[in-house]
C-alpha cells in the first residue's frame, strides 16, 4: 500500500459529536489523509468504542486515522480550548441536536468570527431549520421519513430494514461531499461556510423517481422484495447446489446473451420479452422460466456459464466469501490493520481509489485521549496549563 500522504493531508479537521452520522464523515476525510482530531468527553468517549457484535471492534473502523483528544465541552474552559483548536482548523464536523453549539457559544457565527475560513459541517436528523429541526433524529427515523423503509422488505410483511446504518452513512457521505465542495468555494473566495446535511434528506436523495412518479402519475411504489417492478430479469435464482445466484440481465442486449446461455435464443425475439417494457410486463413468468433453468446447474457451473456469455451474475456474499474471493484479494479490498488489542484485525480498505494520491489506513481507532497531550502542546498549552486542565476535569 502506498505510504504517500493523501490528497487531504494539508487539512485539519475537528470532529465533534458521536455515534455514526458525524464520525463517518470524519472517517471519509481521514481516509484521504486529513488530520482528524476527534473530540471526546473525558473518561467516557464515543459510545462507538463499545459497539460491535462479538467484540467492540466498530471503533477500530470508524475511529481510524483519527487523533483522540479528550475535552469537556460542557465546561467553559473546555469550550475555550476548542476555540483555540478551531482558530486554525479547516473543517469542523458536529452532529449534535441543532441548537447545542449555539447554547455553548460555539455557533457558526462565533467560530467563524475567530476563523473566517472555517467550514462547519452540521449533520442532524432534520437539518438546522424547519419545525422538526430540534427533534431527536436517528438514522432509522431518517430512513423511515425519507421513504426508504416503506420500500424495504417483502410486500406481505411490515416494512423492514437493511442490517446497516444506511441513513447515518448517507448523511455523512453527503456531508463529506458538501465539505469538499465548500473547500473549492473557499479556494476561490477565502471564505468558509456552513454545510447542513439532514439524514432524512440524504435518504430522500436516493429515492430515484418516486416523487415525480406520484406527482405526475399518481403511483406510489410498494415493497417488492427481491425485485424492482418492471425491471426484468433482475432477481435471485435457485441452483442445484442450494445456493442463490443473482442475475441482472434487464438490458436488451444483455438479455439476448442470457437467452443464448439458456439455449433459448428465440426468447430475445419473443414479443413478451423483446424489450425492456415487455419484459417488465411479463416479469413474473420470465422469472419462473429463468428459475427453472438455473435449478439445473450448480452455482459454480451457472456462474461460469453466465461469465462465458457476458451476463452479470454473482453470489450473495457474507464476510467469509469476501475474504476468500480473488477479486477482493487482488485489489486489497479488505486489509489487515495492526492493532495491539486485536492482532487479527481486518477491515474494508479506503474507497474510492485515487491513482496519484491514494487514501490509506494509517492506524485503527486510537485509545481515548491518546493524542490530547500532543495536540494541546502543539496549540500552545504547556505542561503546566495541561496539568491545570486535567486537574479541573476539562481533559
Amino acid at each position: 500500500m502506498s505510504s504517500a500522504p493523501g490528497a487531504l493531508s494539508h487539512l485539519k479537521v475537528l470532529e465533534l459529536g458521536q455515534l455514526i452520522a458525524g464520525p463517518f464523515c470524519g472517517q471519509l476525510l481521514g481516509d484521504m489523509g486529513a488530520d482528524v482530531i476527534k473530540i471526546e468527553a473525558p473518561g467516557v468517549g464515543d459510545p462507538m468504542r463499545s459497539w460491535g457484535q462479538g467484540k467492540p471492534v466498530w471503533w477500530s473502523v470508524i475511529g481510524r486515522n483519527k487523533r483522540s483528544v479528550t475535552l469537556d465541552l460542557r465546561k467553559p474552559a473546555g469550550r475555550e480550548v476548542l476555540k483555540t483548536l478551531a482558530a486554525d482548523a479547516d473543517i469542523l464536523i458536529e452532529n449534535f441536536r441543532p441548537g447545542t453549539l449555539e447554547k455553548w457559544d460555539l455557533s457558526p457565527e462565533a467560530l467563524r468570527a475567530l476563523n473566517p475560513r472555517l467550514i462547519i459541517v452540521r449533520v442532524s436528523g432534520f437539518g438546522q431549520t424547519g419545525p422538526y429541526a430540534k427533534r431527536a433524529g436517528y438514522g432509522s427515523i431518517g430512513e423511515a421519513m425519507g421513504g426508504m423503509r416503506y420500500l424495504a422488505g417483502d410486500p406481505d410483511r411490515p416494512p423492514s430494514r437493511v442490517g446497516l446504518s444506511i441513513g447515518d452513512a448517507l448523511a455523512a457521505t453527503f456531508a463529506c461531499l458538501g465539505a469538499l465542495t465548500a473547500l473549492e468555494h473557499r479556494n476561490q473566495t477565502g471564505q468558509g461556510q456552513v454545510v447542513d446535511s439532514a439524514i432524512y434528506e440524504a435518504v430522500l436523495a436516493m429515492m430515484e423517481s418516486t416523487v415525480p412518479e406520484y406527482t405526475e402519475a399518481g403511483v406510489i411504489r410498494e415493497r417488492t422484495g427481491a425485485i424492482l417492478p418492471k425491471i426484468a430479469p433482475s432477481n435471485v435464482y435457485p441452483t442445484a447446489s442450494g445456493e442463490m445466484v443473482l442475475i441482472g440481465a434487464n438490458q436488451d442486449s444483455v438479455f439476448a446473451r442470457l437467452a443464448e446461455a439458456m439455449g433459448m435464443p428465440e426468447l430475445a425475439a419473443d414479443a413478451r420479452y423483446a424489450s425492456h417494457t415487455a419484459r417488465g410486463e411479463h416479469q413474473e413468468e420470465l422469472d419462473l422460466r429463468i428459475a427453472e433453468w438455473t435449478s439445473g446447474f450448480s452455482a459454480d457451473a451457472l456462474l461460469a456459464l453466465c461469465e462465458d456469455h457476458g451476463v452479470p451474475a454473482g453470489r450473495i456474499y457474507r464476510v467469509p466469501d469476501m475474504l476468500a474471493d480473488p477479486q477482493y484479494q487482488a485489489r486489497e479490498s479488505i486489509v489487515p490493520v495492526p492493532d495491539p488489542t486485536y492482532p487479527g484485525l481486518k477491515m474494508q480498505n479506503v474507497f474510492p481509489r485515487l491513482s496519484e494520491t491514494p487514501g490509506r489506513i494509517r492506524w485503527p481507532g486510537p485509545g481515548l485521549g491518546a493524542h490530547t497531550e500532543a495536540v494541546l502542546d502543539a496549540h500552545g498549552y504547556d505542561a503546566e496549563a495541561r496539568a491545570a486542565l486535567r486537574r479541573d476535569g476539562v481533559i
